[in-house]
């Protein structure tokens, strides 16, 4: 098999990342008879930087014609500290996932137990939490008609039918995938957004009689999560409602730097950590890489290579055990890793299994 892999490392931390992702996918892809090709391309705050736009047309084309992405991070502080800046490298990652038309955020939360304690919530809480938000991801505020002024500014959240069917047709394939549970998210009791979203739920649930529906307000979604993350399976959501709450299920972990996502939809999926771009770790050579690779995982499982995913997974979990770990889930007296010393560490353990 051959596969054709666009690498955007952008900024920060994300070049750093980037490179043992990609260590780790040659790995495998040698280890199984897999030939892959990486391109690298320009986002974010670099590629400002090099072209004066975020998303720039020759990472359009590099990405469209990939059968995936692996992204990392985007993000500078010189963009987040001038509120007259006109472009930020934030929008070329909403470019990007317009333009490939990726309408559907997959991220998975998932504990680690040698990890539990690295947690905020108590362990008997936190304890077996597994489940999967998907969150909608062209759509809503981000992407609605926008009024800023001085004294007077407005964001729209618009939602068609169309777009609300089918980001619940991917929920739903999830659900029939996993336990069988759904939880759709809103604010039905004040806004009509939101309303769009029940009515076409509560007309597609039927279509779908073996998994249990439910409905939950976004505030008390939040909490719940906080209460009883082992309620969960896979919860469906808006744009802004499901940015906030992956951040949030990322706590549960322990760190951010452990968990992956997909986006899919019309066009080539992006694989990548959830974590942004940590420009204060810059170079310090202790970031956690393991987001970008279990994101390598996830893009193998995309291509239906179970076995490759599945390897990716246990060498991770076996890095874990072995407290092969960055600084931030290092435990107490534990052996000093760094962002490249964790990689090789399991691109070893891939070539020797």
């Amino acid at each position: 098999m051959k596969l054709n892999i666009a690498v955007l490392a952008g900024d920060g931390i994300g070049p750093e990342i980037s490179a043992q992702g990609v260590a780790v996918m040659q790995a495998v892809c040698q280890k199984f008879g897999h030939e892959a090709t990486f391109t690298p391309a320009l986002v974010g705050a670099a590629a400002i930087d090099a072209v004066g736009d975020p998303f720039p047309e020759d990472t359009y084309e590099i990405c469209k014609q990939a059968d995936a992405v692996l992204f990392s991070s985007v993000g500078d502080p010189k963009f987040d500290n001038n509120p007259n800046a006109k472009v930020r490298p934030e929008q070329g990652l909403l470019a990007m996932r317009k333009k490939l038309g990726l309408f559907a955020n997959i991220r998975p939360v998932q504990t680690f137990d040698c990890l539990i304690h690295k947690s905020p919530l108590k362990d008997e809480l936190v304890r077996g939490a597994d489940f999967v938000c998907i969150r909608e991801l062209t759509g809503g505020m981000y992407f609605g008609e926008k009024k800023e002024g001085d004294d007077y500014a407005y964001d729209t959240n618009a939602y068609s039918r169309e777009e609300v069917e089918r980001i619940l047709k991917v929920a739903y394939a999830y659900a029939q995938r996993r336990r069988k549970h759904l939880t759709v998210v809103d604010k039905a009791n004040v806004l009509a957004s939101s309303r769009l979203w029940r009515k076409v739920a509560q007309e597609m649930a039927p279509k779908y009689p073996d998994v249990t529906t439910d409905f939950m307000y976004v505030d008390n979604a939040s909490m719940r999560m906080i209460q009883e993350p082992t309620f969960f399976d896979v919860m469906v959501t808006e744009n802004t409602f499901g940015d906030i709450l992956t951040d949030e299920g990322s706590c549960i972990t322990g760190s951010m730097g452990l968990l992956p996502s997909a986006s899919t939809g019309e066009s080539t999926p992006v694989f990548e950590p959830i974590h942004g771009s940590w420009p204060q770790a810059k170079g310090l050579n202790i970031a956690n890489p393991l987001a970008q690779i279990l994101s390598v995982a996830m893009l193998f499982e995309y291509f239906n290579f179970v076995e490759e995913g599945a390897l990716v997974r246990k060498a991770v979990d076996a890095s874990l055990d072995a407290n092969v770990r960055t600084p931030e889930i290092q435990v107490a007296d534990g052996s000093k890793y760094g962002t490249k010393e964790v990689g090789a560490w399991i691109v070893d353990w891939i070539n020797k299994a």
